[in-house]
Formats: structure tokens, sequence, C-alpha cells
């Protein structure tokens, strides 16, 4: 197959099938098929980003998936979050996580920031704007 756009599923299962026929011969990235690995790569990195793009986890999902990949209990993220009890409620979605937690979690179970305080570049929604500030003066609250 010649690398091309993937614009659909077929040009896609192809790239894949293209794919795994050159990660079989385990070429030399400075060879022409290590070359031609690394182009469809990035062809289908950037198809797959368009046609199923993948949100965040929750902190919480976050939490729990880091948990399950390091074999942690809840006993074990007091030292992060706090009492027993606070990691009973931010497990079960009842208490938000504060600075101090986002930053132990960040340090010591190496969550991204990002995730734990939400979606990157997440912008207000016009419902949600700021109004513009209101003048005031000191003399008028007194």
């Amino acid at each position: 197959m010649k690398p091309k756009v993937i614009h659909s599923e077929a040009d896609y299962e192809l790239a894949l099938q293209r794919i795994d026929a050159l990660m079989d011969g385990d070429p030399d990235p400075t060879s022409p098929e290590g070359q031609e690995l690394e182009l469809f790569s990035h062809l289908v990195e950037h198809y797959e980003k368009e046609k199923y793009p993948m949100d965040f986890p929750t902190p919480v999902e976050a939490i729990r998936f880091r948990m399950e990949q390091q074999g942690l209990k809840n006993k074990d993220l007091v030292c992060f979050i706090g009492s027993a009890s606070k990691v009973s409620e931010v497990i079960s979605g009842r208490r938000s996580l504060s600075l101090t937690m986002i930053r132990n979690l960040v340090k010591g179970l190496g969550i991204p920031a990002e995730v734990l305080i939400g979606r990157p570049g997440a912008e207000l929604k016009p419902e949600q704007e700021i109004p513009e500030r209101r003048k005031f003066s000191v003399a008028g609250i007194l």
C-alpha cells in the first residue's frame, strides 16, 4: 500500500495491515521500511484522533485505574488524600479533590495534574461567562 491520508475505515484497515507487515520485519528506524512504518503510524494516529477521540477520565476513574495498576487499596491513599474517611468520600465521588490532594497524587502516584483537575483548555460556555466587573467605590460600601 502506498502511504496516503486515511479517509475511510477501509483505508484504515489497510494501513493497519501494512503496519503489522512492517513490524514483523523489525526494521531499523533509519531504513526505508522503518521510515515507512513511522509514516503509517502517524497517519493511523491522526485518523484515530479524528475518528475516535478520547476524553480524559474523570479524576476518580484515574485514581481507581492507578490503584488497580499498582495493586493499591483505599488505605494506601491516606498518605496522599488524608484520613480514611476522606479517601472513601473521594473514591465514592462525594468529595472533590483539594489542591493539596491533587499535588500529593501527582507527586506520589504520577497521575497527570490536568487529569485530576479536569479537561485542559476547557473554556467557559457563553452562559457561564463572568460578567463585567461593576465599578464601585469603597465609600459607597461603608
